[in-house]
């Protein structure tokens, strides 16, 4: 893995583990020799990411839609900083500069990039591993919902599976190393 996307909120959450772990994740990238592509803004966990990141020597590529970069919250100290016209380039050009995407808590906006991800590996847009940094058991609901979807007929397991998480940078981490796409399609027979 050369790369990996991180989705994350532009709040840093009531609890300072949150921002805590983001930056360590950025900090173990950075280690790692893993270069992080992300929103590109300087707030939130996503700050805190690329501070991690960049404060440990590492790669740190942002990519920032034109209005959001008029409000003032581009992160001022990147590797590099592409501009890009709206939401959807902005997530397709995440998807052609990394090997993989991870998911730390968020809102909507996490959450919609996360599952466009999930999806395009379902359908093979990609075979990239998507995962769940599960902080503080923040997507604990979230993973039993997928169980429910398959006792319920409407996932495949295999598409489960699909779904990475941990609560450890280095078990998720390791986890997306050694990930192997399914073979089979997303409908149910």
């Amino acid at each position: 893995m050369n790369r990996l996307s991180v989705f994350c909120g532009s709040s840093s959450g009531n609890e300072k583990v949150y921002s805590e772990q983001a930056w360590l994740l950025g900090k173990t990238m950075a280690q790692q020799k893993i270069g992080l592509v992300y929103g590109g803004t300087k707030v939130g966990l996503m700050g805190q990411v690329a501070n991690g990141v960049l404060e440990h020597g590492g790669e740190a590529i942002g990519v920032l839609p034109h209005f959001l970069k008029e409000k003032e919250i581009a992160h001022d100290n990147l590797t590099e900083l592409h501009m890009v016209t709206n939401l959807q380039e902005r997530k397709t050009m995440m998807n052609e500069l990394s090997d993989g995407a991870i998911a730390l808590p968020g809102g909507f906006g996490t959450m919609e990039e996360f599952f466009e991800m999930l999806t395009w590996g379902q359908l093979q847009i990609h075979l990239k591993p998507v995962a769940l940094f599960n902080i503080n058991g923040y997507y604990d609901s979230l993973i039993h919902l997928f169980d429910t979807m398959v006792s319920n007929g409407f996932l495949k397991q295999v598409n489960r599976d699909m779904v990475l998480s941990a609560e450890n940078i280095d078990a998720l981490l390791n986890k997306m190393r050694t990930y192997q796409a399914p073979v089979v399609g997303k409908w149910i027979g």
